[in-house]
């Protein structure tokens, strides 16, 4: 169990990243959805012990992380938003080096702990070849793989899927799901549909702030029947963004698909089975609406 309790972090530009946050986040998948800029990559930094907090605590297995990092890094894979590698340098050859780095010495003993990951990650048969050549889902792929060296109890990847090809997307998430069911994942992501796909619980991140946090599917039921939709012009939709509260809109054949949050259905619209797409936009929605208040 990972606990989270009452974090603050305000960087020397002013920047308030973290605003009290708490979270408890159990063995298995966790996602944390959030738009750019929620705070999400300050939290992930935070937890494993790249930067320190102004306040509150983080606590794992017994571990007090902050006054502790050093304990909690034995435990600890993190694959970050950005992850850069070595030029020319081939994958067995790096993650050989890595785990020198994360202490495995026997050398055997470290050829087996390298190959097997690459077999894990589907990388085995790409091994020589250079990791900056890799496709970005390969790269993806040999982060996950060298951030399980020492078989960490924690593992947080930071927008993994982003700029993914829906195929490489798919075996990344299939890799995640295998990974979850032996330790805590944190998965930090502004898209909706890893979270939606992969994880049991689930927080939404905004401001700095946790705004909800439970079970994806009962957080959507939550909403009820109060999500309506419309397909109008640009124009249209102008107009009605005016008006009422809608909380999505994307393009569809060259129109505009408008979804709204309400307690009755207003004229023209037309029920619709709400998603998670929904009730994180709705939740954005509400917070900025409070903010401008």
């Amino acid at each position: 169990m990972l606990s989270i309790n009452n974090l603050t972090k305000t960087y020397d530009n002013g920047v308030k990243a973290l605003n009290g946050v708490t979270l408890d986040i159990p063995k298995g998948m966790f996602g944390l959805l959030g738009p750019n800029g929620a705070g999400k990559s300050s939290l992930m930094r935070t937890i494993a012990t790249l930067q320190s907090a102004d306040s509150g605590s983080i606590h794992f297995d017994g571990i007090d992380v902050l006054a502790d990092p050093m304990a909690l890094r034995r435990q600890l894979g993190y694959l970050p938003q950005d992850f850069n590698v070595y030029p020319r340098v081939s994958a067995v050859d790096l993650l050989d080096h890595l785990a020198v780095l994360k202490g495995l010495n026997n050398a055997k003993e470290r050829k087996e702990i390298v190959d097997g990951l690459l077999a894990h990650t589907n990388l085995y048969q790409h091994r020589t070849k250079a990791v900056s050549g890799y496709s970005g889902g390969m790269r993806q792929r040999f982060g996950i793989a060298q951030a399980l060296l020492g078989d960490p109890k924690l593992l947080i990847v930071d927008e993994p899927t982003a700029g993914l090809d829906p195929e490489e997307r798919n075996r990344f998430h299939n890799l995640l799901v295998s990974l979850g069911e032996e330790r805590v994942v944190i998965l930090s992501t502004h898209i909706v549909d890893d979270v939606s796909e992969l994880c049991p619980k689930m927080a939404v991140l905004a401001s700095g702030s946790i705004l909800l946090e439970g079970n994806p599917q009962a957080l959507v039921d939550d909403l009820g029947d109060r999500i309506w939709q419309r397909t109008v012009s640009q124009a249209e939709a102008a107009e009605l963004e005016s008006r009422l509260p809608v909380i999505s809109k994307r393009l569809l054949a060259g129109r505009t698909v408008l979804n709204v949050l309400s307690d009755t259905c207003p004229e023209g619209f037309a029920p619709t089975k709400a998603g998670l797409e929904d009730l994180y936009f709705s939740t954005l929605h509400s917070h900025r609406t409070a903010q401008a208040a």
